[in-house]
């Protein structure tokens, strides 16, 4: 993170409010005013689909408010020990701040004051602190070596957790990476989501979206997801495997129980190894070039079959399995477990341990992915963690509602400001898995 020479400026107050998200449930927006004059503000997200070892956000249980998912408890702990605790700090301080908030609720998952009131006061505190720096806050994370513009992975069919009653698999994801620029990219996405929909509607189905954007047809396979998928790439005129490639997210802790994977409507459970035969199977008929939440998060021994099976071939994403902690994410690299971590930083509560997570991602060679939550705010920080920390992908939602589309508009900002010394990565990101595409395309 870049300092400053000039006079300390330090926190002079914090002030939380409750707020709604993208599916109307109250989350925590935290403002720091700083003893200069600079506010910085943020907000935070919320999971549907959760790992059972996340940070805890912390609900007020009341049934009387909000069916008891209210954050005034929360709330009440930004506005009382949270801000008494940073008071007088250093705004630039970010690891010192962060550590004080931890220290404070001293439990290991952040379960007595709030992941979400904890993670509302580290953005809050960051975004002042880029405010007084004088600079964007990708620059603050990154400095002058922040110029890699990430790949998204654009969720255009929505299921699982996500859209209930439609696909088993929770997110089937559109790829660009074969467009030159982040910009374009963008563009690639929003003409195959709008192509998508009339695919949709040419074949009788509804063309409702669910949480995170996509749409949510009431398909039973897998496999007519991506070929509907496939179609929309073509008929807005570009190739499946060349330009955009699919990744997957199947979530596959939501559908596994007694120790087997439901994971398509009518069919019997299988096995881990079952399940592997089915995503080879995918592979060998569809441009996937990544995998999350494959299998369940306490099937490590699955996990390691995977890897085992798939790990040259593919991103295997730990979501679910790693929660953005550096204590799994190191089980993960010492058992030879996926190939990359999904980052959400209300998953691990402090901007600090989200970092610390993509730097031990990043120097085992693990891919990191940044990613939004289910249920969102406009805020758009995690558009600059992505360039900031140079993770090279993210994770934003499709191209529909603007608390997904706001963090494609920062994205496109940020390359702009950037100018011609912008990367976008492409293809490469996916180091191996390149390969893959330019032979599906082919």
């Amino acid at each position: 993170m870049m300092t400053s020479q000039r006079e300390e400026v330090t926190i002079a107050d914090v002030h939380g409010r409750e707020i709604l998200d993208s599916r109307g449930n109250p989350t925590v927006a935290v403002t720091v005013v700083t003893s200069s004059g600079v506010v910085g503000e943020a907000c935070v997200p919320s999971g549907a689909s959760t790992g059972i070892h996340e940070a805890v956000e912390l609900r007020d249980g009341d049934p009387r408010r909000y069916g008891g998912k209210g954050v005034l408890r929360a709330v009440a702990n930004v506005n009382g020990p949270l801000r008494d605790a940073v008071a007088g700090m250093p705004v630039t301080a970010q690891r010192d701040i962060d550590e004080r908030l931890r220290a404070l609720d001293g439990t290991p998952n952040k379960s007595r004051l709030g992941a979400n009131a904890i993670l509302g006061v580290s953005l809050a505190a960051a975004h002042a602190a880029a405010h007084v720096e004088g600079v964007p806050l990708f620059r603050w994370l990154g400095g002058r070596d922040a110029l890699t513009l990430p790949v998204p992975m654009m969720n255009v069919i929505n299921g699982g957790k996500h859209a209930e009653g439609a696909l088993q698999f929770q997110e089937c994801m559109i790829v660009p990476l074969g467009a030159p620029t982040l910009r374009e990219a963008v563009r690639y996405g929003a003409e195959v989501f709008h192509a998508l929909g009339r695919e949709l509607k040419k074949k009788g189905y509804p063309t409702t979206v669910g949480d995170e954007g996509g749409y949510a047809p009431p398909l039973r396979h897998i496999e007519e997801a991506l070929g509907l998928m496939s179609d929309a790439i073509a008929a807005a005129g570009y190739a499946p495997g060349r330009e955009i490639a699919f990744a997957l997210d199947p979530a596959a802790s939501e559908f596994y129980a007694d120790g087997a994977y439901n994971a398509i409507a009518g069919e019997p459970p299988r096995s881990a190894s079952q399940m592997i035969d089915l995503y080879e199977k995918l592979l060998d008929a569809f441009p996937i070039v990544s995998i999350e939440d494959g299998l369940a998060q306490e099937d490590w021994a699955g996990w390691r079959e995977m890897t085992a099976r798939l790990g040259r071939r593919i991103q295997l994403v730990g979501d679910d399995l790693f929660v953005t902690n550096v204590s799994f994410l190191q089980r993960g690299i010492d058992e030879g477990v996926a190939n990359a971590i999904l980052v959400k930083l209300n998953q691990i509560g402090t901007l600090s341990e989200t970092i610390d997570a993509v730097r031990l991602a990043q120097s085992a060679g693990y891919n990191a992915i940044i990613s939004h939550r289910s249920g969102e705010t406009g805020d758009t920080t995690i558009a600059d963690v992505a360039v900031g920390l140079s993770a090279g992908q993210i994770k934003t939602g499709s191209l529909s509602r603007s608390d997904r589309v706001e963090k494609y508009n920062r994205l496109m900002a940020i390359e702009e400001m950037v100018g011609t010394a912008a990367k976008y990565p492409g293809a490469g990101v996916f180091g191996a898995c390149s390969s893959v595409v330019r032979a599906a395309g082919s």
